[in-house]
């Protein structure tokens, strides 16, 4: 389909005229089920003393604390995902929703 406006196509106003509707159409997202993003450190932000995780998965805004100094947050205030590693290591996966 070809859209033609020449100079002699002007409205009533002395503007062109409209070329037509636009058309929206969906965006089509494909999404993952689940699957390693990367890896990262939990150590706590205030002592920078590693963090055990319990048993099972944790979502980042689940709370979390430290033992050692007392500092309390949430599991992603924890999380390090840049340089420098630390030994508490932990993986990090994109989980779809139940």
């Amino acid at each position: 389909m070809a859209l033609s406006r020449g100079i002699d196509d002007l409205g009533p106003d002395g503007h062109g005229a409209p070329a037509g509707r636009l058309v929206r159409r969906p965006v089509r997202r494909q999404v993952a089920i689940g699957g390693y993003l990367t890896s990262g450190t939990l150590a706590c932000p205030a002592c920078d003393a590693p963090i055990g995780l319990p048993a099972g998965p944790v979502a980042p805004a689940d709370a979390m604390g430290c033992g050692y100094c007392g500092h309390a947050g949430h599991v992603r205030d924890f999380l390090t995902l840049g340089e420098p590693t630390r030994p508490t290591r932990v993986e990090v996966r994109v989980v779809a929703p139940e």
